[in-house]
């Protein structure tokens, strides 16, 4: 090539307007990268030819290399004017209108190349990027499939196949494609990265990291491979090196909108929410027109219970991706946080006709029907927990058959086994009696710390801790199951309380710890275990007490766990009765609980302890409660000795409390009566 350029500039300098030499010093030049030099040598031979399509072509193909995509094209279509047929030009121009996104077009253009020559591989891998673009995603994958039947070694097509074939939710066939295009190239970092985000999708988040890294090794000015490498550490947990790759993205990409809006996802994690929030308005001001932004802003502002704002980036996002269906479910449980259950209802219905197996849209529908009393379809849909991610991990795996009511178990060993938290247990357990009444011999299995307490239930043969060798059974059933299986309507909840009871053994443990009483002896309870889900939910704190805790009473902490930020108002009541350290198991605190004429509690297991036991509970419950209060009424038919005491609206936990020591002074009043006899 150098002698040739030689005898050009040879040329050149005895007959400067030589159109061959300029033309041909120019494409030398392209060739080389010196791209400026090109352009100015091949313009000036068109000067002296200007119909000639060749050089015109050769324009463009500078032009093109020095990313002048609109003049790249100018020159692309006068050499296709002067000469119609050029296939390789029409595939030039193809590729300059793909660059700047008119992918129209460059469909047409890919399409008459291929017509005059049906051999083009790179036409075909290029024809199917533009299709992919325009979203017609199988059409994408035929062209694809096109080229490596031409060209089976084409890693670039099997990389592109597998970004249409991941479109399509065929993940498993796409990675098959990301590795045979590394076999081919090990080097090629858009496969790895590829590669990676795939078995992210797939739940192989390991593999899914390496693969990320290897991309990074080779290009370290990969931001999406950074992006995608925070993905996967996202979906392993570690939100912190998540951050940090994502922030090495945006170091590379600063306008990389995508990035911000992941990495609010993992400050939300780590309750960083106004850096969440903050991240996700910058990648709105980016991407205004993000679907996916905008869903995770409403994800973010729903957790920080600001819903009516959640709402609109929901709708937001459904306005420019109506299919969206994550949003349709989170809108409705946005929703349904201000008890806005019919309109919930709607967006669950929608993302269900959607995707008919879409098991969260399922199991949160069972969850608004069953807050608005419809037992009925509530509990029928609640079987679709187990489907859902969440909850997947904790079924059981048991040869032998579920129970649902669909058998006669007269003769049967049952195996009833506990499914989620402690109140769940205390609350569902009451179900083995009316199992043991069908004839069945019941094994009951709890979480180890309630054992004891359950173990005088009616209607049980014999009650083991979990973990503990399973005896054996016919058949199973988790216990929330039950009031499937047993038809349970909101006029036939069994509410006959006590069904539990406290050892007299440990009421005689714990009745002299507690020492005579000369007031009227309260038990409370203001937060849940910090490891809850929901615990912020289910949490008043100590100083939102204190008008309670100013009667002149006896007060018992019932709370096990003490949060940080609970020590001083602990330090300023000094009078409160603490055990925390020696509450072993149920057993305590339900002889504690036998021991109080009153249990104040948030929504606990000891709320539902002291409803099973029979004693009066009053529970302060969030505006939007669990579903097993309903809604709109202040007593439960799940135990008929609570009393509800609901916020007016989200995050009013004072008026709550001020509401509750009034009506606290009223009881104290009414039992002191003669005709009201407390029990010590």
């Amino acid at each position: 090539m150098a002698e040739a350029e030689r005898l050009y500039r040879v040329v050149l300098r005895s007959e400067p307007g030589h159109f061959g030499a300029l033309h041909h010093l120019g494409v030398a030049q392209a060739q080389r990268g010196k791209l400026n030099d090109a352009i100015r040598l091949i313009r000036r031979a068109l000067v002296i030819s200007p119909q000639s399509a060749e050089a015109h072509n050769d324009l463009g193909v500078a032009l093109e290399s020095a990313r002048r995509f609109e003049e790249a094209i100018s020159a692309y279509e006068r050499a296709l004017a002067l000469r119609p047929g050029s296939a390789e030009t029409c595939f030039n121009l193809g590729n300059a209108l793909q660059s700047v996104g008119r992918h129209e077009e460059a469909v047409e253009r890919f399409e008459r190349t291929l017509a005059a020559r049906r051999d083009h591989a790179e036409a075909h891998n290029n024809l199917g990027n533009s299709l992919h673009a325009l979203d017609r995603i199988e059409e994408a994958i035929v062209c694809f499939e096109r080229a490596l039947a031409l060209r089976p070694r084409y890693a670039e097509a099997h990389c592109n196949l597998g970004v249409s074939l991941k479109a399509a939710g065929r993940r498993d066939e796409a990675v098959l494609h990301y590795r045979e295009a590394l076999q081919i190239d090990p080097r090629r970092g858009e496969a790895h990265n590829n590669l990676g985000d795939v078995l992210r999708e797939l739940g192989r988040y390991e593999q899914a990291a390496d693969h990320c890294r290897l991309a990074i090794a080779l290009r370290p000015d990969y931001a999406d491979a950074y992006n995608n490498l925070g993905n996967a550490l996202q979906a392993l947990g570690r939100h912190e090196e998540a951050i940090a790759s994502y922030k090495s993205a945006l170091r590379l990409r600063p306008d990389f909108a995508d990035a911000h809006s992941n990495m609010a996802n993992s400050l939300h994690a780590l309750d960083r929410s106004a850096e969440a929030v903050a991240n996700l308005e910058k990648a709105l001001s980016l991407k205004p027109d993000s679907a996916d932004v905008h869903y995770n802003l409403g994800n973010v502002l729903k957790a920080l219970n600001l819903n009516e704002l959640a709402i609109a980036h929901f709708e937001r996002a459904l306005a420019i991706k109506p299919d969206h269906i994550a949003a349709l479910n989170n809108c409705g449980n946005a929703l349904r946080n201000l008890n806005r259950t019919e309109e919930a209802l709607a967006r669950f219905k929608s993302a269900q006709e959607i995707k008919p197996d879409y098991a969260d849209a399922h199991w949160n529908e069972a969850l608004c029907r069953l807050v608005i009393g419809d037992l009925e379809l509530g509990f029928e849909k609640y079987e679709w927990r187990w489907q859902t991610e969440e909850s997947k991990a904790l079924v059981r795996r048991f040869p032998q058959p579920l129970w649902l009511g669909n058998k006669d178990v007269r003769g049967s060993t049952i195996l009833l086994h506990a499914e989620q938290g402690l109140g769940d247990t205390i609350q569902f357990c009451r179900y083995a009696e009316m199992v043991a009444a069908l004839g069945a011999r019941v094994v009951l299995e709890v979480q180890p710390t309630l054992k004891s307490l359950v173990s005088t239930l009616r209607g049980v043969q014999q009650v083991l801790g979990r973990g503990e060798p399973l005896p054996s059974f016919d058949l199973h059933c988790p216990l929330l199951s039950l009031p499937l299986a047993l038809g349970t309507r909101l006029e036939t909840i069994p509410a006959e309380v006590p069904y539990l009871e406290a050892s007299p053994e440990f009421v005689g443990k714990w009745r002299p710890r507690l020492g005579q009483k000369i007031k009227p002896r309260i038990g409370i309870v203001w937060s849940g275990s910090p490891s809850q889900k929901k615990a912020a939910y289910r949490t008043i704190g100590l100083k939102r007490f204190a008008p309670v805790l100013a009667l002149d009473l006896q007060f018992v902490s019932l709370t096990k766990e003490i949060w940080p930020e609970d020590q001083d108002a602990l330090a300023a009541h000094a009078d409160i009765m603490r055990f925390e350290a020696e509450l072993a198991d149920f057993s305590d605190t339900a002889a504690l609980v036998s021991l109080v004429d009153l249990v104040i509690s948030v929504d606990t297991s000891v709320a539902h302890l002291a409803g099973a036991m029979g004693k009066p509970v009053w529970v302060p419950l969030v505006f939007s409660s669990d579903w097993r209060w309903l809604l709109d009424r202040d007593d439960s038919p799940w135990y008929p000795t609570v009393r509800l005491f609901r916020q007016p609206h989200a995050e009013d936990w004072d008026s709550v409390m001020r509401r509750i020591a009034v009506e606290l002074e009223r009881w104290v009043d009414r039992s002191r009566s003669p005709a009201i006899a407390m029990r010590g």
